[in-house]
């Protein structure tokens, strides 16, 4: 069960978002991404919860609703994409040649 929570604060912390959640149930776990570069939070997280329901809940309750002044973006993770290796020869062309 993970959801993907967006427009977050450049303030956020782990602990605060953990706490957040926990008022819709368990919180397994908690991801804030940061740039390679900075350093820096990247603006959106990863929460996962204990079932199906509390998951439910945390996004009904939470999406769009303002926290730390900004208008959170809470729904269901999708699966990460697998972004492969560029191949040159199939561009933007989608696998057909065009020479």
């Amino acid at each position: 069960m993970s959801v993907y929570v967006g427009n977050l604060s450049y303030e956020v912390t782990e602990d605060s978002l953990n706490a957040v959640f926990a008022e819709y149930g368990s919180v397994k776990r908690v991801q804030l991404p940061t740039d390679r570069e900075t350093g820096r939070m990247r603006g959106f997280g990863f929460v996962e919860m204990g079932t199906d329901d509390e998951e439910t809940a945390a996004i009904e309750a939470l999406n769009g609703a303002e926290w730390m002044g900004r208008d959170l973006k809470v729904n269901k993770a999708k699966p990460r994409e697998d972004r492969g290796s560029f191949d040159g020869n199939r561009g933007s062309y989608g696998g057909r040649n065009r020479y």
